[in-house]
Formats: C-alpha cells, sequence, structure tokens
C-alpha cells in the first residue's frame, strides 16, 4: 500500500467492566453516530419520496372546485321536538334529491357534459382503478348478473350514446359534493372540473336542477291530489244533491221535526265538507299552475382562485414526512444488519481486546503528489524530515512498553487484500527508529509485496535469500536510516517465506535478530489471501490485525483473531484503518 495513513486521536480502548454482558442504554452520542453513518440513506429515501411526489404534481391534471349555496324552507309541523326531528329529515330527503341521477343527469343534458372527453373517457384513470381494486369491484360488468336478469326479463341493449351518457353522469356523480353546512337550513353543492368556469357551470347547473326537480315533485303530487280531490268533490257532489233533495221532500211534508232536524244538519255537513274539499282542490290546481320550490339559491358560485386538487403543500409535506421516515425505518435496519467495523467498541467487545486503534486515510499531497515510502539512500535528514503523524504516539508507546518485555517482533497483517497492512508496518518502524530504537522492517508478504517495490525496487538479495544463508543478512538488509534496516523480499518460489520461518529449519531466527534489533516489524499476507499468518504467528511476539473501515465485517475479523489464536499467537490489537474524517470523534 503506498498511500499514506493518519491515525485518529482516538486512544487505546480499555473495555469497561458492563461490557463483558447486557446491552448499553442508547445514547446522545449513538444517535448522532448513527445519523453521521446513515444520513445518505435517509436523505436518498426522501429524495426519492419527493421526486415522486413532484412527479405526479407535474403530471397530474388540476382540478378547480366551485359552490353553490342554497337554504332549505322545510314545510313541517308539531311541537318543537317534532319539529326539529322533521326539519332533520326533511333535509336528508333533499340532500338525497340533490344526489339523485335526475338531477346529474339534468345537469348532463343541460351543459351538454355527454360530449366533454373530461366525461366520458373510456379510460379509467389509474387512481380509478386502484380504488376500484381497494374496494374489491371490477371495473368490469358482472356478467352472471347480467345473464340472471336477463333471464327474469327482455332488456332492450343499449346504444353507444345511452351507454356514453350514462358514464357521463357516472363521472359527475364522483365529482360533486353536496352537504348540510352545520345544522342549519342551508345545503352546499360543490363541484370539481379541469377548469374554474367549468366547475362554477356544473354547481349553478347542479343547484337550477336540483330546484327543478323539486318544483317537479311538487307539482307531479299536487296534481295526484288534484285528481283525488276531483273525484272526491265528485262524491260529495252527489251526496249533497241527495241529502238537498231528500230534505226538500221531507220539508213539503213534514209530519216529524225530529227528522227533519236530522236532515237539516246532514245537509249542512255536507254542505261544508263539498265546500272545504273545493277549496283544497282550487288550491291544488293552484300549485300545479303556479308551483313553489322548497329551495332558494342564496349564493352563486364564484371563480376559484387556486386550484383545489392537487394540493401541492399538502403532498410535498406528506411525501416528506413518509420518505423521512421510511429512510429511517431502512437507515436503521440496515445499521442493525450491518455486520461491518465502524466503531472501535464493535471489535474491542466482540474480540476482548484492550487495544483498538483507528486510522485516517490521508489526502495531503505534497507538490501535487502522494507521500511515498521512505527510499534507499535518503539517510538520516530524510529521517528526521519525516513527519510525526499524530495519533502515532499512542501506538508506539504500546510498542515500546511490548519491547520493554521483550516482546520485539511484532507481525503485521490485514484481514483482506488492500487493508493497508504494509503502510501500518512502515509507519510503525519509521516511528520506532525515530525513537532511537533499533528496528528492522521484515517484507514477508509474498502476496503482492508493495513494501519491497517501493523501498528497495532493485535489491538483488531478501528474505528469500537469507532464509538459505543466513550470512547474507548484512547485504540484504538495507540502510534507511542509522537505526532503521528494511529487508526485502526477494524471489518468492514454491514456499512463502513465512511457512519456512515456521519450521525454524532456515539459517534465519527471530531469536538471532532479537540480539541486533530492539524491535522487529514484520509484514505479512492479508489472512484472507494466503496461510501465512497462521503459519508465522506463532512465532512472533504479538500481531496487529488491520481491518477496513466500512470494509470489513465483525465476523470476518473474529474468524481471523480466533484462528490464530488457536495457532498460538498473541493478538495485541485491532486497526481500523481507511476511517473517514469525521470518526475521529
Amino acid at each position: 500500500m503506498t498511500s499514506s495513513t493518519i491515525f485518529s486521536g482516538v486512544s487505546p480502548i480499555s473495555l469497561p467492566a458492563a461490557a463483558a454482558g447486557g446491552n448499553s442504554p442508547l445514547t446522545l452520542r449513538d444517535m448522532l453516530f448513527f445519523l453521521r453513518m446513515r444520513w445518505l440513506w435517509i436523505v436518498a429515501t426522501t429524495i426519492a419520496f419527493l421526486a415522486v411526489a413532484g412527479s405526479y404534481l407535474l403530471t397530474a391534471e388540476p382540478s378547480f372546485v366551485a359552490s353553490t349555496q342554497l337554504v332549505i324552507f322545510p314545510q313541517v309541523s308539531g311541537s318543537e321536538a317534532q319539529r326539529a326531528f322533521a326539519e332533520d329529515a326533511f333535509i336528508e330527503g333533499q340532500l338525497e334529491i340533490a344526489r339523485s341521477s335526475d338531477v346529474v343527469g339534468g345537469t348532463v343534458r343541460a351543459l351538454d357534459l355527454d360530449t366533454d372527453p373530461d366525461f366520458v373517457d373510456q379510460t379509467p384513470s389509474l387512481q380509478d382503478r386502484a380504488k376500484n381494486w381497494l374496494l374489491g369491484i371490477s371495473s368490469e360488468p358482472d356478467v352472471s348478473q347480467e345473464t340472471a336478469i336477463a333471464g327474469t326479463h327482455e332488456r332492450r341493449p343499449q346504444t353507444e350514446q345511452e351507454r356514453i351518457y350514462d358514464r357521463a353522469i357516472a363521472t359527475l356523480a364522483n365529482m360533486v359534493g353536496i352537504r348540510r353546512i352545520g345544522s342549519s337550513t342551508i345545503i352546499e353543492i360543490s363541484a370539481a372540473a379541469s377548469t374554474p368556469q367549468k366547475a362554477v357551470d356544473i354547481a349553478d347547473a347542479l343547484a337550477r336542477q336540483y330546484i327543478q326537480k323539486n318544483i317537479s315533485m311538487k307539482a307531479n303530487a299536487s296534481r295526484q291530489y288534484s285528481e283525488w280531490l276531483e273525484k272526491f268533490v265528485s262524491e260529495q257532489q252527489r251526496g249533497l244533491a241527495e241529502a238537498a233533495s231528500a230534505l226538500a221532500s221531507f220539508t213539503s211534508n213534514p209530519r216529524d221535526q225530529f227528522k227533519l232536524a236530522e236532515l237539516q244538519s246532514a245537509t249542512d255537513a255536507r254542505r261544508t265538507l263539498y265546500e272545504n274539499t273545493l277549496n283544497q282542490l282550487t288550491e291544488a290546481r293552484q300549485r300545479i299552475t303556479y308551483p313553489v320550490s322548497d329551495a332558494t339559491i342564496v349564493s352563486r358560485a364564484t371563480l376559484p382562485l387556486s386550484k383545489a386538487r392537487p394540493r401541492s403543500a399538502l403532498i410535498i409535506a406528506f411525501a416528506a414526512a413518509v420518505g423521512l421516515g421510511a429512510g429511517l425505518a431502512l437507515a436503521m435496519i440496515r445499521h442493525a444488519g450491518d455486520r461491518r467495523i465502524v466503531r472501535p467498541h464493535q471489535i474491542a467487545e466482540a474480540g476482548e481486546l484492550l487495544l483498538v486503534m483507528m486510522i485516517e486515510t490521508s489526502k495531503k499531497t505534497e507538490g501535487g503528489h502522494p507521500p511515498r515510502f521512505l527510499a534507499a539512500g535518503t539517510g538520516s535528514s530524510a529521517a528526521a524530515a519525516y513527519p510525526v503523524i499524530p495519533g502515532m504516539a499512542e501506538l508506539s508507546a504500546t510498542v515500546v512498553g511490548l519491547r520493554r518485555k521483550r516482546r520485539v517482533v511484532i507481525g503485521i497483517v490485514a484481514v483482506n487484500p488492500g487493508g493497508g497492512a504494509s503502510t501500518v508496518a512502515y509507519e510503525l518502524a519509521v516511528l520506532s527508529s525515530v525513537s532511537g530504537a533499533r528496528t528492522l522492517l521484515i517484507d514477508a508478504a509474498a502476496q503482492k509485496s508493495s513494501l519491497s517495490k517501493s523501498i528497495a525496487p532493485h535489491s538483488s538479495t531478501g528474505l528469500v535469500d537469507v532464509l538459505d544463508n543466513g550470512e547474507l543478512m548484512q547485504t540484504a538488509a538495507v540502510p534507511l536510516t542509522p537505526t532503521l534496516k528494511f529487508l526485502p523480499l526477494g524471489e518468492v518460489e514454491a514456499v512463502t517465506p513465512a511457512v519456512r520461518l515456521s519450521s525454524r529449519r532456515t539459517q534465519l531466527s527471530f531469536a538471532e535478530l532479537k540480539k541486533e534489533f530492539d524491535a522487529i516489524f514484520v509484514d505479512i499476507s492479508a489472512f484472507s489471501a494466503s496461510p501465512d499468518a497462521n503459519a508465522i504467528a506463532p512465532e512472533l511476539d504479538g500481531v496487529l490485525v488491520v481491518t477496513s473501515h466500512g470494509r470489513t465485517s465483525i465476523d470476518e475479523t473474529m474468524r481471523v483473531i480466533d484462528t490464530l489464536r488457536n495457532v498460538g499467537a498473541e493478538i495485541l490489537g485491532v486497526i481500523i484503518n481507511h476511517a473517514p474524517k469525521r470518526m475521529q470523534s
């Protein structure tokens, strides 16, 4: 790995006493961390919902609503309670009349809506189909029901014009709303249309058609009442004539005064009933000739100033709320199921480790070029100029503590290729040498070694040669500074150097190297790419496992740690590489 890395300012993590078991309570820091990690999910989901809402608003046809108000004059009588109940029933009946197909159909005829594309479109909208699906209503007619009806009586097939007319009525019925305003006797007729003027025309036409329907119903009722009264008047006229004749016959020869009084009373009663019935007939004929509606318009529809549907602000707010909620839900699901290492305590608790460090990949460059490994032959001046990377002091201090216990051979192994183990090994070696310790950096990473290619690309001998001939150590080890030497890999053939070192049948041993060097760092091939780590780890005083932030999973890392522990290696800690800068906190 050739890119420079920066250790974050996080100190080595020690496990608290409660970390061994139980769930820690959710803290504000955890929530802020969740938002920093998953904000993209939340924002992307919210934007997606807003985009859908915006597309709907841009493509949806606007709808304008106009309203006409009418006052009802209930024709009721009785006590106060009876009148209130009768009034409510009367107004409810008037509302149903206003919703009737006769009123809606009359509006269709009056405005020629059966020729309007908005009302006779044969293709149901997506909203209508979804509504029908949710209600379990098929847009196709029930064939079995039609067959049963056809079997009971002969039906005249509908013409195309009749079908268009019925569709226009059904469409208009779905576009109007009729309601009573509070407990008053005022009803409101609202109509929705694609243009403001059309909405006004429909609302006013519905009000007029309702009044005409009301007048027609009253006229028909008066006509029927008048016909019945005519028959009743005829019967009363005959009865009155008969009573008068009987009275006249008895008066000409009065023998019984009581009988005379009875006939006189009967005749008067017949006459009174006849006159009353005749008056009612006259009134009924007047109602037929001059019918009066039970309702009158008090406020005609006016042009709406803005569209009623779709409600842009409400839809945008709803989409934002739903998108935010869905984004949070998806982010929480992702966060709960994410096994990638993103926080030090995850691997610290899982592996019971006392040392977990986070390293941030540096984006700083010098002269437009990324920093390189310290090349051979640069001398002490270059080492002195080498920048002390912030945060490396903690890990270097740990190495110093291990050196005092004579645990000076440390292996650095990445879980997966590209984890940055070579860079970590190099940085540790440089800092160790700067502190004054005699340091040796060994490249044992046979899989895509980057140290040898970058530091000593022209070296003719290396670790592979020293394993066969220990005397070549003096010439193979490349001095980088007075206190730092580098042992390149060399030409690998069948068996890797790490496997050969584990056999202890070589000319090179770590025990001999400890006599000359205070600290030895061994760059090992990635665990998933080579078995070298299992072979050489037991020969080392400790191993540092390198993971990639947000890429390496906890399960992979624990498998590496457990495997190395099973072969007798001591895991010094875990380094989380490639951490973003915001993770420093």
